[in-house]
């Protein structure tokens, strides 16, 4: 079961990643300790169904839920979700899948059911806690950078952090790209500010003007960064933010923009 969990080409790229095991005692070495792939199973069970850790069923996964909680929190801490994810993206760009010229931004809130870090009183739920995913993505859908915020901060606080988030994305000839040419957002962006800074970069922003009729245009570009979000929230448990600790949420959005990744370059195969 846990094979049909974790998919061989995903397994293939996460394994080279992940920290290796401490070495087991020669004397009372103990339980011998749960197989990684187990165990990220198990963490993919929980992404795409959104039971609780405790719920896991053992007897089909392999191990505890309490014991994938642990390698999440372990993996995390290590770094792998953002190293995956930009390991992804090169192999994306090296197989002219990735159209960076071209990038669209918004951010969607969700409630959270647990006070922690990045929650805030939700202007769109009442007052209720939540958060805020904001997601930079390429022409044509594919998630550069994601990150987490409390879901009263503003969309445009993020515009930047996004920005300094994508990855050094290698896999053509020269330099790694890093810098779009172009973003694209709608009026919750519309800031001279952030449009000055966009331009220090060498970013030209196209960004719709607040108490104008809407008919820009902008929409036929942008609508990809919609597409991205249904796509992170058939991930069930991205839907609703269960986790306390908003570090073990953010590695989660990782993972799943890392298989909304793998996803693309199969149907290219």
């Amino acid at each position: 079961m846990p094979d049909d969990l974790v998919p061989d080409d995903l397994w293939e790229r996460i394994a080279p990643l992940l920290p290796p095991r401490p070495a087991r005692r020669s004397r009372f070495p103990g339980r011998t300790p749960i197989d990684d792939r187990v165990a990220l199973g198990g963490v993919l069970f929980v992404l795409r169904t959104n039971v609780s850790w405790r719920d896991v069923p053992a007897e089909t996964i392999g191990c505890s839920g309490i014991t994938c909680w642990r390698r999440l929190r372990e993996w995390t801490e290590a770094g792998v979700w953002p190293r995956l994810h930009a390991l992804l993206l090169t192999e994306l760009r090296a197989a002219h899948l990735l159209d960076m010229d071209d990038v669209a931004v918004d951010g969607s809130h969700v409630r959270a059911l647990k006070r922690g870090a990045h929650t805030g009183p939700s202007p769109v739920d009442r007052g209720r806690s939540g958060s805020k995913h904001h997601v930079l993505v390429d022409r044509h859908g594919t998630p550069l950078a994601v990150t987490l915020t409390g879901g009263n901060r503003h969309d445009v606080t993020q515009l930047l952090p996004l920005i300094e988030a994508i990855p050094r994305i290698r896999g053509r000839r020269g330099r790694p790209r890093r810098r779009p040419r172009r973003v694209f957002a709608d009026r919750g962006y519309d800031y001279d500010k952030y449009r000055a800074l966009l331009r220090r970069r060498g970013i030209t922003p196209k960004i719709a003007r607040r108490g104008v009729a809407h008919g820009s245009g902008l929409g036929k570009v942008r609508w990809v960064v919609e597409r991205a979000f249904a796509w992170l929230h058939q991930f069930k448990r991205l839907r609703v933010r269960s986790e306390v600790r908003a570090d073990l949420h953010q590695g989660l959005l990782e993972l799943a923009c890392s298989i909304i990744c793998l996803r693309r370059l199969r149907k290219s195969f």
